[in-house]
């Protein structure tokens, strides 16, 4: 019997999914998992909150981000949604028109999860170098761990790994610093 080729997921599979499931589709294959659980909402909100007010809202030169929770990025042939990206204003001075983001990121943040952390650190980061994305930050609620990763000529290079409350002064972020321990319970 010969093989039969595997059906490429599309974006209709994506928008037939419950609400309370999230899903990607990486190399042409659906990716879901459910709605994040609490330590994990609560590490993507408070890292959001740490860089929100200097980061989107300041007028004093800090500014000039955008800063979104789970925004949805079509990038290429994949829909990937991480927990958080930041656009540089200058790159993209206004939001799209759409449900969905078609420039690349500047800046995206993973918080792993058991269900997630295979797919983020070996499908998701892989895909993210390729489109250009220039940095990356992954934590972890559990561990509680920080890895910030800067892209250089491809390769994602292992700038900081911070661990429970020690100060983070991360790219592209720097002049902002602030205790991991506030991403924790």
């Amino acid at each position: 019997m010969g093989n039969t080729a595997e059906k490429l997921a599309s974006y209709d599979d994506i928008l037939d999914l419950p609400d309370n499931i999230v899903g990607e589709i990486i190399y042409g294959q659906l990716h879901t998992h459910p709605r994040p659980a609490p330590k994990h909402a609560l590490a993507a909100s408070s890292v959001g909150g740490e860089l929100f007010s200097p980061f989107q809202r300041s007028n004093n030169g800090t500014g000039g981000w955008w800063i979104l929770d789970e925004p949805e990025l079509h990038l290429g042939e994949h829909v990937l949604v991480p927990d958080l990206a930041g656009w540089r204003k200058q790159r993209m001075p206004s939001l799209p028109e759409t449900a969905w983001f078609e420039i690349v990121p500047d800046w995206v943040c993973e918080v792993l999860s058991p269900s997630t952390a295979r797919t983020d650190r070996v499908e998701k980061m892989p895909v993210y170098a390729r489109q250009g994305v220039a940095f990356c930050w992954l934590i972890d609620p559990v561990l509680q761990t920080l890895e910030v990763y800067k892209l250089h000529e491809g390769q994602w290079l292992l700038q900081q790994s911070l661990k429970d409350d020690e100060m983070v002064s991360a790219e592209p972020f720097a002049s902002h610093e602030f205790s991991l321990g506030n991403l924790w319970e």
